[in-house]
């Protein structure tokens, strides 16, 4: 039986049961888990896990149009999304299950969110229309870069980046509304015990449109199995990243979490 992760960021336990009933009638198990609305503690963490583990095929996100306005859970569930996505691809499949409010539409969703359905508890065929996302073709858009954040209370917020195929000669990292404190360069997927910084900058200013970002940089050359890791304080509502470069005009690329 395909499984379905459903994160509830409202605390009805009626309305989650009843979904529940419903997509069992159809062939889905569903599994998940009350949000946590706590970026001090990483809460957002806590499911990455088990979104991860392959025989989840879809993660759908009850709530209403009120919470999804809230910078805190938006920032939340992009960074769970980024993490999910950096594993299992861009195209794995959400859905946001909406309960009531206003329609809303993933224009208004940050970029790991931009992707995302909207659909409403209401609709009559809800059930037909999650069973048919769960086994659509998986696919996948490939990007130019790989990126990811994981992190606890004790390690702090880290963000890693890497090109996806080619080679980079050197790597930059800029954050709005935050502040980088450490930074170091190793092999993709763990942080490394040690680290060695080719001509490392710090504190480079970028202005991007109206949002200005704080920036570092190194030029150690990255492989598709490299990366270039970063410890963020606070909690951006923006990063831009890329290969690094000397010229006053770069291809950047720009994530939008709030």
């Amino acid at each position: 039986m395909k499984t379905l992760w459903l994160t509830s960021l409202i605390s009805s336990e009626e309305m989650v049961k009843t979904l529940m009933s419903q997509l069992k009638n159809y062939g889905l198990e569903l599994k998940g888990h009350f949000w946590a609305d706590d970026l001090e503690k990483m809460a957002w963490m806590g499911a990455r896990n088990e979104l991860l583990d392959s025989n989840i095929g879809l993660w759908a996100v009850l709530t209403s149009d009120k919470e999804l306005q809230k910078p805190s859970i938006r920032y939340g569930l992009s960074l769970l999304a980024m993490s999910i996505q950096a594993q299992r691809g861009n195209n794995f499949p959400i859905v946001v299950l909406q309960t009531q409010g206003d329609a809303v539409s993933s224009k208004q969703f940050t970029t790991p969110l931009i992707n995302t359905d909207v659909l409403s508890v209401s609709n009559p065929v809800l059930a037909a229309k999650l069973v048919a996302r769960v086994h659509a073709p998986a696919g996948d858009t490939m990007t130019g870069y790989r990126l990811d954040c994981f992190g606890n209370p004790h390690i702090g917020q880290w963000f890693e980046i890497g090109p996806a195929t080619d080679l980079w000669q050197g790597a930059m990292f800029g954050v709005a509304g935050a502040e980088i404190n450490f930074h170091a360069v190793g092999a993709r997927g763990r942080l490394p015990e040690k680290s060695t910084l080719n001509y490392p900058v710090k504190g480079l200013q970028l202005q991007l449109g109206q949002r200005e970002y704080s920036a570092w940089a190194v030029q150690n050359e990255l492989s598709s199995q490299d990366s270039y890791y970063l410890k963020v304080e606070g909690y951006p509502e923006s990063i831009v990243f890329g290969a690094y470069t000397r010229q006053d005009v770069a291809d950047v690329y720009v994530v939008n979490l709030k």
